[in-house]
Protein backbone atom coordinates (compact mmCIF):
# COMPACT_ATOMS: atom_id res chain seq x y z
CA UNK A 1 0.00 0.00 0.00
CA UNK A 2 2.86 2.41 1.40
CA UNK A 3 4.48 1.69 -2.54
CA UNK A 4 1.14 2.25 -4.84
CA UNK A 5 0.77 5.44 -2.86
CA UNK A 6 4.61 6.95 -2.76
CA UNK A 7 4.35 5.89 -7.15
CA UNK A 8 0.51 7.96 -6.53
CA UNK A 9 2.64 10.77 -5.24
CA UNK A 10 5.66 10.64 -7.92
CA UNK A 11 3.04 10.82 -10.57
CA UNK A 12 0.62 13.22 -9.45
CA UNK A 13 4.20 15.55 -8.23
CA UNK A 14 5.30 14.85 -12.35
CA UNK A 15 1.98 16.12 -13.79
CA UNK A 16 2.17 19.17 -11.89
CA UNK A 17 5.58 20.60 -12.19
CA UNK A 18 5.00 19.72 -16.13
CA UNK A 19 2.22 21.96 -16.34
CA UNK A 20 4.24 24.70 -14.08
CA UNK A 21 7.14 24.65 -15.95
CA UNK A 22 7.72 25.70 -19.75
CA UNK A 23 11.17 25.70 -21.34
CA UNK A 24 13.61 28.69 -22.45
CA UNK A 25 13.34 29.66 -25.89
CA UNK A 26 16.38 28.99 -27.74
CA UNK A 27 16.79 31.08 -30.78
CA UNK A 28 18.21 30.21 -34.54
CA UNK A 29 19.12 27.30 -32.86
CA UNK A 30 19.75 25.08 -36.25
CA UNK A 31 22.41 27.69 -37.24
CA UNK A 32 25.94 25.60 -37.54
CA UNK A 33 28.97 27.71 -36.11
CA UNK A 34 31.66 29.25 -38.35
CA UNK A 35 29.14 28.69 -41.32
CA UNK A 36 28.76 31.87 -43.75
CA UNK A 37 25.14 32.15 -44.64
CA UNK A 38 23.58 34.41 -47.58
CA UNK A 39 22.49 37.46 -46.60
CA UNK A 40 19.33 38.91 -48.46
CA UNK A 41 18.93 42.28 -49.64
CA UNK A 42 17.06 44.95 -47.26
CA UNK A 43 13.87 45.50 -49.10
CA UNK A 44 13.18 49.78 -48.59
CA UNK A 45 10.04 50.09 -47.37
CA UNK A 46 6.81 51.35 -49.28
CA UNK A 47 5.44 54.83 -48.15
CA UNK A 48 1.64 54.11 -47.02
CA UNK A 49 -1.62 56.15 -46.54
CA UNK A 50 -1.51 58.42 -43.22
CA UNK A 51 2.50 58.01 -43.15
CA UNK A 52 4.35 60.88 -41.66
CA UNK A 53 7.34 62.10 -43.97
CA UNK A 54 9.93 64.74 -42.89
CA UNK A 55 11.08 66.84 -46.13
CA UNK A 56 14.39 69.42 -46.09
CA UNK A 57 15.49 70.75 -49.06
CA UNK A 58 19.08 72.47 -49.22
CA UNK A 59 21.18 74.12 -51.74
CA UNK A 60 24.24 76.09 -51.86
CA UNK A 61 21.73 79.47 -51.83
CA UNK A 62 19.87 78.84 -48.91
CA UNK A 63 17.64 81.76 -49.91
CA UNK A 64 16.68 79.57 -52.82
CA UNK A 65 15.55 76.95 -51.00
CA UNK A 66 13.44 78.51 -48.07
CA UNK A 67 10.29 78.81 -49.62
CA UNK A 68 10.54 74.92 -49.82
CA UNK A 69 11.02 74.78 -45.73
CA UNK A 70 8.33 76.77 -44.55
CA UNK A 71 7.17 74.91 -41.37
CA UNK A 72 4.76 77.77 -40.10
CA UNK A 73 4.90 81.62 -40.97
CA UNK A 74 6.71 84.11 -42.99
CA UNK A 75 10.06 83.80 -44.18
CA UNK A 76 12.14 87.54 -44.39
CA UNK A 77 15.22 88.62 -45.52
CA UNK A 78 17.98 89.85 -43.55
CA UNK A 79 20.69 92.73 -44.03
CA UNK A 80 23.01 89.67 -45.88
CA UNK A 81 20.00 88.56 -48.24
CA UNK A 82 19.36 85.19 -45.87
CA UNK A 83 16.05 84.24 -45.03
CA UNK A 84 14.65 83.12 -41.38
CA UNK A 85 11.15 82.00 -40.15
CA UNK A 86 9.46 84.67 -38.01
CA UNK A 87 7.53 82.16 -36.27
CA UNK A 88 9.53 78.77 -35.19
CA UNK A 89 13.33 77.37 -35.35
CA UNK A 90 13.81 76.99 -38.64
CA UNK A 91 16.60 74.44 -38.04
CA UNK A 92 13.32 72.10 -38.26
CA UNK A 93 12.12 70.39 -41.24
CA UNK A 94 8.54 70.68 -42.50
CA UNK A 95 6.51 67.81 -42.25
CA UNK A 96 4.27 65.83 -44.27
CA UNK A 97 1.04 63.93 -43.62
CA UNK A 98 0.28 61.43 -46.61
CA UNK A 99 -3.41 61.40 -46.83
CA UNK A 100 -6.01 58.82 -47.95
CA UNK A 101 -5.80 59.80 -51.51
CA UNK A 102 -1.90 58.94 -51.22
CA UNK A 103 -1.23 62.19 -51.72
CA UNK A 104 0.53 65.41 -49.89
CA UNK A 105 0.93 68.79 -50.97
CA UNK A 106 4.13 70.67 -51.10
CA UNK A 107 5.09 74.55 -51.35
CA UNK A 108 5.55 75.69 -54.68
CA UNK A 109 5.35 72.60 -56.38
CA UNK A 110 1.38 71.41 -55.67
CA UNK A 111 0.68 67.83 -55.15
CA UNK A 112 2.87 64.25 -55.56
CA UNK A 113 1.22 61.72 -55.26
CA UNK A 114 3.84 59.07 -53.00
CA UNK A 115 2.39 56.06 -51.58
CA UNK A 116 3.63 53.30 -52.98
CA UNK A 117 6.70 54.72 -53.60
CA UNK A 118 10.30 54.58 -51.40
CA UNK A 119 11.79 57.24 -49.77
CA UNK A 120 14.77 57.49 -51.95
CA UNK A 121 11.87 57.67 -55.13
CA UNK A 122 10.47 60.42 -52.71
CA UNK A 123 14.02 62.10 -53.14
CA UNK A 124 14.63 61.85 -56.58
CA UNK A 125 10.82 62.96 -57.76
CA UNK A 126 11.57 66.38 -55.67
CA UNK A 127 15.36 66.74 -56.94
CA UNK A 128 14.15 66.31 -60.85
CA UNK A 129 11.09 68.56 -60.14
CA UNK A 130 13.21 71.77 -58.44
CA UNK A 131 15.60 71.13 -61.15
CA UNK A 132 12.93 70.85 -64.21
CA UNK A 133 10.61 73.98 -62.68
CA UNK A 134 14.35 76.21 -62.98
CA UNK A 135 13.72 76.44 -58.91
CA UNK A 136 16.99 74.86 -57.96
CA UNK A 137 19.96 73.08 -59.40
CA UNK A 138 21.73 70.92 -57.95
CA UNK A 139 19.09 70.47 -55.17
CA UNK A 140 20.18 68.37 -51.40
CA UNK A 141 16.80 66.67 -50.48
CA UNK A 142 16.45 64.83 -47.19
CA UNK A 143 13.40 62.38 -46.57
CA UNK A 144 12.50 60.40 -43.55
CA UNK A 145 9.86 58.56 -42.27
CA UNK A 146 8.38 59.49 -39.40
CA UNK A 147 5.85 57.28 -38.21
CA UNK A 148 7.66 53.72 -38.01
CA UNK A 149 5.87 52.23 -35.11
CA UNK A 150 5.96 48.31 -34.63
CA UNK A 151 3.12 46.91 -31.70
CA UNK A 152 4.48 44.04 -29.78
CA UNK A 153 1.65 41.99 -28.43
CA UNK A 154 0.96 38.02 -26.27
CA UNK A 155 4.31 36.08 -24.77
CA UNK A 156 6.77 39.51 -24.48
CA UNK A 157 8.21 40.65 -21.55
CA UNK A 158 7.09 44.50 -22.11
CA UNK A 159 3.79 44.14 -24.26
CA UNK A 160 3.21 47.38 -26.26
CA UNK A 161 4.57 50.23 -29.23
CA UNK A 162 8.02 50.25 -30.16
CA UNK A 163 9.24 53.39 -32.24
CA UNK A 164 12.20 53.07 -34.58
CA UNK A 165 13.62 56.42 -34.89
CA UNK A 166 15.65 55.27 -37.87
CA UNK A 167 13.35 53.68 -40.07
CA UNK A 168 14.67 50.26 -39.68
CA UNK A 169 14.09 46.75 -37.55
CA UNK A 170 13.70 43.33 -37.88
CA UNK A 171 11.78 41.22 -36.21
CA UNK A 172 14.55 39.78 -33.63
CA UNK A 173 15.24 43.27 -32.78
CA UNK A 174 11.58 44.46 -31.45
CA UNK A 175 11.27 41.34 -29.65
CA UNK A 176 14.82 42.10 -27.64
CA UNK A 177 13.17 45.80 -27.45
CA UNK A 178 10.04 44.23 -25.88
CA UNK A 179 12.00 42.38 -23.21
CA UNK A 180 12.45 39.39 -25.08
CA UNK A 181 10.03 36.49 -25.10
CA UNK A 182 8.27 34.83 -21.49
CA UNK A 183 8.90 31.52 -20.38
CA UNK A 184 5.23 30.27 -21.67
CA UNK A 185 6.12 31.83 -25.47
CA UNK A 186 5.85 29.62 -28.72
CA UNK A 187 8.87 30.31 -30.78
CA UNK A 188 7.92 28.74 -33.54
CA UNK A 189 4.69 30.83 -33.42
CA UNK A 190 5.55 34.24 -33.72
CA UNK A 191 2.82 36.01 -36.19
CA UNK A 192 3.08 39.38 -37.66
CA UNK A 193 -0.10 40.76 -38.89
CA UNK A 194 0.68 43.53 -42.17
CA UNK A 195 -1.19 45.60 -44.09
CA UNK A 196 -0.09 46.20 -47.77
CA UNK A 197 -1.41 47.45 -50.81
CA UNK A 198 -5.03 47.25 -49.10
CA UNK A 199 -5.31 43.94 -47.77
CA UNK A 200 -4.28 42.80 -44.68
CA UNK A 201 -2.45 39.34 -44.38
CA UNK A 202 -0.64 36.99 -41.33
CA UNK A 203 3.00 35.88 -41.68
CA UNK A 204 4.00 32.88 -39.34
CA UNK A 205 7.26 32.80 -37.92
CA UNK A 206 9.57 30.51 -36.16
CA UNK A 207 12.68 32.27 -34.52
CA UNK A 208 14.01 29.01 -33.63
CA UNK A 209 15.19 28.68 -37.00
CA UNK A 210 17.64 30.16 -39.78
CA UNK A 211 14.45 30.29 -42.11
CA UNK A 212 13.73 33.44 -39.58
CA UNK A 213 16.60 35.43 -42.16
CA UNK A 214 14.65 34.66 -45.44
CA UNK A 215 10.79 35.37 -43.81
CA UNK A 216 9.47 38.46 -45.62
CA UNK A 217 8.73 39.46 -42.33
CA UNK A 218 12.24 39.29 -41.28
CA UNK A 219 12.33 43.30 -41.67
CA UNK A 220 9.07 44.92 -40.03
CA UNK A 221 7.27 47.57 -41.52
CA UNK A 222 5.35 50.59 -40.39
CA UNK A 223 2.02 49.42 -38.56
CA UNK A 224 3.30 45.66 -38.27
CA UNK A 225 1.49 43.68 -35.15
CA UNK A 226 3.56 41.40 -33.88
CA UNK A 227 2.11 38.70 -31.69
CA UNK A 228 3.69 36.10 -29.99
CA UNK A 229 1.69 32.94 -29.20
CA UNK A 230 1.86 31.02 -25.60
CA UNK A 231 2.35 27.51 -25.56
CA UNK A 232 -0.39 25.20 -26.85
CA UNK A 233 -2.37 28.29 -27.84
CA UNK A 234 -2.57 26.41 -31.62
CA UNK A 235 -5.07 23.49 -30.46
CA UNK A 236 -7.07 24.65 -27.12
CA UNK A 237 -10.04 21.74 -27.54
CA UNK A 238 -12.18 21.49 -23.88
CA UNK A 239 -10.46 18.57 -23.34
CA UNK A 240 -7.25 19.82 -23.21
CA UNK A 241 -8.40 22.14 -21.02
CA UNK A 242 -9.45 19.34 -18.55
CA UNK A 243 -6.56 16.82 -18.49
CA UNK A 244 -4.74 20.95 -17.46
CA UNK A 245 -7.36 21.05 -14.69
CA UNK A 246 -7.10 17.22 -13.25
CA UNK A 247 -2.79 17.41 -13.74
CA UNK A 248 -2.94 20.53 -11.71
CA UNK A 249 -5.43 18.85 -9.15
CA UNK A 250 -3.55 15.12 -8.97
CA UNK A 251 -0.64 17.39 -8.08
CA UNK A 252 -2.23 18.83 -5.25
CA UNK A 253 -3.91 15.93 -4.12
CA UNK A 254 -0.52 13.90 -4.14
CA UNK A 255 1.17 16.68 -2.27
CA UNK A 256 -1.52 16.37 0.62
CA UNK A 257 -0.95 13.00 0.40
CA UNK A 258 2.91 13.14 0.84
CA UNK A 259 2.04 15.45 3.77
CA UNK A 260 -0.03 13.03 5.03
CA UNK A 261 2.06 10.47 4.90
CA UNK A 262 5.16 12.42 6.66
CA UNK A 263 2.60 13.40 9.11
CA UNK A 264 1.96 9.47 10.16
Amino acid sequence: MKKFTLWIILLGLGLFTSCMTSKKVVYVNDMVPNIDYQMLEVPMLKLQKSDRLSIKISAKNPELAAPFNVIGGNYVADEKGSRSNTSGNNQDAPTYLIDQQGNITFPILGNFHLEGLTLEQVRDLLVNRLSEGGYIKDAIVKVELLNLKVNLMGEVNRVGIIDVPDARINLLEAISKAGGLTRNAASDRVTVIREENGVRKKILNDIGSQDIFDSPAYYLQQNDIVYVEPVGAESTPREDRTWRFTSIAMGVVSIILATLTLLK
